[in-house]
C-alpha cells in the first residue's frame, strides 16, 4: 500500500508547481510524488466521463487540489480518531479536541457527494464520495476500537498496521466466525460464573475482582490461542491482584478447589510454590491445549503489592528460558504483562521496562501488554491520575502500537488481540491493548466506592456485564438461536451450580520442564549447611589453564596502552605466585564456564568494570574490535553473558532476579556501579530477593557485587547499606558478606553454584582494596581442599600467643587492612583482629570457638559506618555471648558519610585511635 501520508503536510502552491514539472518532465520530481501524480491521472483516465455510476466526479483535467485536503483528514483520521472511539463503556466521550471536522481540511456538506480518489488510498477499492469516505474512516477508526500507530517512526511497521486497519477490516462488524463466536461466549460465561460464585460463597472478602472488566479473560484466551497458532509454545504472564484468581481458574485452569482451599487458609504447598502469602498474590504453571491442539506452557509468576514490580522479573525469565530453551528464538516464547491503567502510567518501572525492551541483553522478542483500564487506581479517578491523554503513553517511548478498546465489546477485543499477537510475532516488538472497561465494586470488595465515585457508580450499578450484553448481541443479530441460547444458558447455570455445590475438578496433568526438574532435584537449605563451607578449590592444572587463558591476546588483538599496562602488572603479580581481586574474579566466572555452566552478569559499565579493573571485556585500539577474555577456554564450555544495562537499578534487578529463577545452574549476578545505587531497587530487594523462599517457596541465586567502603567520596558512594539487609535477614533467607581476600571472593562466588540449594548472595564489595597492595591471594588459596571462610582470625597470633591477647578487634571488611597496618606501625602484639566475612547467616560456632582462645580479652566490633547504620546493631543482637561486646565507630549520622575529605580522614583517625587505644 502506497504511503502518501507527506502529502497532506505540502502547500497546496507547492503541489501545483511540482505537478507542472511532473506533465513537462516527471523524471525530474521524487519518485514518491509521481507516483501519486500517476494514480490521479489513471483515476481520471478510467473514469473517462463527468460522472461514474451517476456521482459527480472531482472536476479538473486531471485532478482536484481538494484531493490533498482528502488526504489531509485521511491522514488526520489515521493519527487522531481514536480521539473519537467509542471504548468507554460507561462514561460519555470526553471532548479531546480531535480537529476532525469538515471545516478544519478547508471541505464543507457541499463537498460531500464529490467522488475522489484519495479513496483508495485509505483502503477503498476505488474512489467514492467523501460522505463515503468519512463513513468508512468513522466505522474503522472511530467505533469501539481507537487505532493509535501514527506515531511509530519505522515505515514499514505502520503500513502493516494500516493495511490489516484499513483493507481487511470486514464491512459488518469483524467477521468473526461462529466458533470463535461461541468460545467467546464460554470464556465469558467461566469469568462471569466465576465472580459470581466467589461473591456468594465468600462474601466480603478481598478477592480483587475482575467483575466489569471479564472480557479480560477472553484476551488472554485470544492471545495464548493467536500465539500458539503463529509457533508460541510458552507464555509468561505478570499481573497485579485485579483479577488474578479468575486468570488462575479461566485461563491457568487452576482447579476451584486449590483457590477454595486458599480462600479458607487449608491450603498445602502445591507447585504454586505458594503458601505464605495472600490468595491474590500467588503464581501457578500449567499446560493447556489450545482449540487448535496446540500444547502451550503457561506460568503466572508471582507478584507483591508493588503493582508493576513483576515487569521486569517477567521479562528476566522470559529471557532466561529463550536461552536456555529456545535458543534465542523469541517467537517461540511471549511475555504478557497485564497493567492497571493507574498502575501502567504511574509506576516509573513501566517506563524503565519499556526502554529495556530493544536492548541486546534484555531483549524478549516483544512483550504483549494488556490493561485492564477500570478508570479508576483505588479511590483515584483518571482525571487525576496522570497527565497524558492515555494511560499507555508510555508506549511511545519504544514506537508500539497501542489498540484501545471497549471492554464490553468482546469481539472488538478479540479483533484487535489477534492482529496485536501477529504484530508482535512479525516485528518482535511490543504492542498494547487498552481495554477500556469499569470496577464493579471498589478497590476490594470491602470498600464503598459510592463515597468517591457516586455518579459513576449509579451508571456501574445497572450496568449490564459484558457477557449479558454479548448474549442479546448475538440473539438481536440473528447470531445464534433462541435454542442455541437456551442450551448455553443452561450450561452456563449448570456450570455454576456444579462449583456451588463443590463437586471436584481434576488438575491438569502436568509435566516439568528441564530446568524446573533441575529446581526439584534441589532442596531447602537448614542451619546446618552453613557451618561449614563445601570445598570449592580446582586442581592446580586448572588453575593454570584459566590464567594462561586471560592473560594471553590474540596476537592481532591491540588493547589500549592502560590496559596493556593492567595485563603487564598482573603477569609481575602471577610470577610471585599471588593474584590480585580482579583476576580472582575472572577465575571464578572462567572455572564455572568451564564446569559447563553460565555465568551472566550486567550492571553500568560491568565490561570494564567501574572502577576500571575487571576489564572482561576488552576493545581492540584501532578497530574497535570486542574480545571477551572469558570466550574459548575449552570447547565445552558454558556461555559467558556481560552486559553494560540501561541507567537503571530497579528494572535491570528485577530483570536479573527473573532470569535466576528460570534456571539453578547458571551464575546471574547485577553489580551497582556504586553500593548506594540499590536504593533504586529497594522493592526488588524487600518484595522479591529477601522474602520470595519464604512467601513463594521460589528459590533464587542472584548475587549482587554492592561496591561499599569509606574512602572518603561522600555520602552517596560511601554505603551499600549494609545495615538494611541484615535488618531483613531471617530465616537463613539471603547470604550477607564483606568479604577481604580475593581467594575468599573466588570460593564465595564458586560456592554459590556448589550447595544443593540456592540462596540470593550480597557482597558488600570494595573499591580501594581492587588495588591494595596488601589485597592480594597467593596461587594454593584456589587450589584442592580450599573452600570460603566465613571467619578469618588473625594470621599474626598463634595459638600460644593467643594468651597474651588483651583486645580482640572483631571487623568485616576494608577496615581490616586500616586496622592491620595501625597494628604493625604501632607494633602492637597484644591486639588481635578478626575477620567476619560472612555476617548471614552468622557463622556463631566460628565466633565462639576463636573468642575462647581470648579468655582474658576485651572484645569490641570495630566498624567504618556511623553507630545506626553497618552490622553494630545486627551482631549486637544476634551474637549470643556473655561477654561484652563493645562499639567502635563513626557517631550515629542522618547521612551515611560526611562530604568533606578533611572530616572524613579525622574521623577514620579516631576509629583507629580508639581501637587501639
Amino acid at each position: 500500500m502506497s504511503d502518501f501520508s507527506f502529502i497532506a503536510n505540502a502547500h497546496p502552491a507547492y503541489i501545483d508547481s511540482l505537478y507542472e514539472q511532473y506533465l513537462n518532465n516527471p523524471e525530474q520530481i521524487d519518485d514518491s510524488w509521481s507516483s501519486f501524480f500517476r494514480g490521479f491521472d489513471y483515476a481520471h483516465a478510467n473514469n473517462g466521463h463527468e460522472k461514474s455510476n451517476g456521482v459527480a466526479l472531482s472536476p479538473g483535467t486531471a485532478f482536484n487540489p481538494q484531493e490533498f485536503q482528502v488526504l489531509a483528514m485521511i491522514n488526520a483520521y489515521r493519527g487522531r480518531g481514536h480521539l473519537l472511539s467509542t471504548t468507554n463503556p460507561i462514561r460519555p466521550r470526553r471532548d479531546r479536541s480531535p480537529r476532525l471536522d469538515l471545516v478544519d481540511f478547508n471541505l464543507s456538506d457541499a463537498d460531500l457527494d464529490t467522488v475522489f480518489y484519495a479513496a483508495t488510498e485509505c483502503g477503498m477499492d476505488k474512489p467514492a464520495t467523501l460522505r463515503d469516505i468519512l463513513a468508512h474512516l468513522k466505522r474503522i477508526y472511530c467505533g469501539n476500537i481507537g487505532f493509535e500507530f501514527q506515531h511509530i517512526q519505522q515505515r514499514e511497521k505502520r503500513r502493516w498496521l494500516r493495511t490489516r486497519v484499513e483493507q481487511s477490516r470486514p464491512e459488518k462488524h469483524y467477521n468473526i466466525p461462529m466458533d470463535k463466536k461461541r468460545r467467546i461466549l464460554e470464556k465469558l460465561n467461566e469469568a462471569v460464573g466465576f465472580e459470581k460464585f466467589l461473591h456468594t460463597k465468600y462474601i466480603g472478602q478481598k478477592r480483587f475482582s475482575l467483575e466489569g472488566g471479564e472480557s479480560t479473560i477472553v484476551a488472554l484466551d485470544a492471545a495464548i490461542n493467536k500465539g500458539a497458532e503463529m509457533g508460541v509454545v510458552e507464555v509468561i504472564i505478570g499481573m497485579a491482584h485485579r483479577g488474578r484468581l479468575n486468570v488462575l481458574a479461566n485461563i491457568m485452569k487452576k482447579t476451584y478447589e486449590q483457590i477454595f482451599t486458599e480462600f479458607e487458609g487449608t491450603a498445602i504447598p502445591d507447585q504454586s510454590f505458594g503458601d505464605g502469602d495472600v490468595k491474590y498474590h500467588l503464581g501457578y504453571s500449567s499446560q493447556v491445549v489450545t482449540p487448535l491442539g496446540k500444547e502451550v506452557q503457561l506460568e503466572l509468576t508471582p507478584n507483591p503489592s508493588h503493582l508493576e514490580a513483576v515487569d521486569p522479573v517477567v521479562e528476566g525469565y522470559a529471557r532466561a528460558k529463550a536461552d536456555r530453551l529456545y535458543k534465542g528464538e523469541y517467537d517461540r516464547i511471549l511475555p504478557i504483562l497485564i497493567h492497571g491503567d493507574a498502575a501502567v502510567a504511574g509506576q516509573g518501572i513501566v517506563f524503565e521496562v519499556i526502554q529495556m525492551s530493544k536492548l541486546k541483553g534484555y531483549n524478549t522478542g516483544g512483550t504483549f501488554h494488556f490493561v485492564i483500564n477500570n478508570q479508576i487506581g483505588f479511590t483515584t479517578d483518571f482525571e487525576d491520575a496522570r497527565s497524558s491523554t492515555y494511560c499507555t503513553g508510555v508506549a511511545s517511548v519504544v514506537s508500539a502500537p497501542v489498540f484501545h478498546v471497549n471492554g464490553d465489546d468482546p469481539e472488538a477485543i478479540l479483533y484487535a488481540v489477534e492482529m496485536a499477537i501477529e504484530f508482535r510475532q512479525e516485528f518482535n516488538t511490543d504492542v498494547f491493548i487498552d481495554m477500556v472497561c469499569y470496577r464493579k465494586h471498589g478497590h476490594n470488595e470491602g470498600d464503598d466506592p459510592m463515597f468517591t465515585q457516586p455518579d459513576l457508580y449509579e451508571a456501574i450499578n445497572v450496568h449490564p456485564n459484558p457477557r449479558e450484553i454479548y448474549m442479546q448481541e448475538l440473539l438481536e443479530m440473528g447470531e445464534v438461536t433462541k435454542q442455541l441460547a437456551d442450551d448455553l444458558e443452561k450450561t452456563y447455570w449448570g456450570d455454576l451450580q456444579a462449583r456451588l455445590d463443590e463437586i471436584k475438578q481434576h488438575a491438569l496433568p502436568y509435566k516439568s520442564q528441564e530446568p524446573e526438574e533441575e529446581w526439584e532435584k534441589l532442596r531447602y537449605a537448614t542451619a546446618e549447611d552453613f557451618k561449614k563451607s563445601p570445598l570449592t578449590g580446582l586442581e592446580k592444572t586448572r588453575v593454570e589453564k584459566i590464567l594462561n587463558h586471560l592473560n594471553t591476546i590474540p596476537g592481532h588483538f591491540r588493547p589500549i596502552p592502560k590496559v596493556s599496562r593492567l595485563l603487564d602488572n598482573n603477569k609481575k603479580l602471577l610470577a610471585k605466585g599471588m593474584v590480585d581481586w580482579a583476576t580472582a574474579e575472572l577465575m571464578a566466572y572462567g572455572s564455572i564456564l568451564m564446569d559447563g555452566k553460565d555465568v551472566r552478569m550486567s550492571g553500568q559499565d560491568v565490561q570494564r568494570g567501574t572502577f576500571s579493573h575487571r576489564h572482561a571485556v576488552l576493545h581492540d585500539a584501532k578497530t574497535n574490535e570486542v574480545l571477551n577474555r572469558l570466550d574459548n577456554i575449552e570447547e565445552t564450555q558454558g556461555k559467558f553473558h556481560i552486559y553494560n544495562s540501561l541507567l537503571s537499578e530497579f528494572a535491570v534487578m528485577g530483570f536479573e532476579y527473573g532470569y535466576s529463577l528460570a534456571d539453578p545452574h547458571n551464575l546471574v549476578i547485577w553489580e551497582a556501579q556504586f553500593g548506594d545505587f540499590f536504593n533504586g531497587a529497594q522493592t526488588i530487594v524487600d518484595q522479591f530477593i529477601s522474602a520470595a523462599e519464604s512467601k513463594w517457596h521460589r528459590m533464587s541465586g542472584l548475587t549482587l557485587l554492592l561496591p561499599h567502603g569509606y574512602e572518603g567520596q561522600g555520602p552517596e558512594h560511601s554505603s551499600a547499606r549494609l545495615e538494611r539487609f541484615l535488618q531483613s535477614c531471617a530465616d537463613l533467607n539471603m547470604v550477607v558478606t564483606n568479604i577481604t581476600t580475593p581467594a575468599n571472593f573466588f570460593h564465595l562466588l564458586r560456592r554459590q553454584l556448589a550447595w544443593d540449594f540456592r540462596k540470593p548472595l550480597v557482597v558488600m564489595s570494595p573499591k580501594s582494596l581492587l588495588r591494595h597492595p596488601e589485597c592480594v591471594s597467593p596461587l594454593d588459596a584456589f587450589e584442592t581442599d580450599t573452600h570460603f571462610q566465613e571467619v578469618i582470625a588473625d594470621p599474626t597470633v598463634s595459638a600460644k600467643e593467643a594468651k597474651g591477647i588483651k583486645r580482640v578487634l572483631f571487623c568485616s571488611g576494608k577496615i581490616y587492612y586500616d586496622l592491620a597496618q595501625r597494628k604493625k606501625d604501632l607494633q602492637r602484639n597484644d591486639v588481635a583482629i578478626v575477620r567476619v566475612e560472612q555476617l548471614h547467616p552468622l557463622p556463631e560456632n566460628q565466633l565462639n570457638a576463636i573468642l575462647k582462645q581470648y579468655a582474658k580479652a576485651e572484645i569490641f566490633w570495630v566498624q567504618e559506618e556511623s553507630a545506626n547504620m553497618g552490622a553494630w546493631q545486627y551482631m549486637k543482637l544476634n551474637w549470643e555471648t556473655d561477654r561484652n561486646l563493645q562499639r567502635i565507630s563513626r557517631r550515629a549520622s542522618a547521612s551515611t558519610a560526611v562530604g568533606f575529605k578533611k572530616i572524613h580522614d579525622q574521623q577514620q583517625e579516631a576509629i583507629l585511635q580508639k581501637a587501639f587505644a
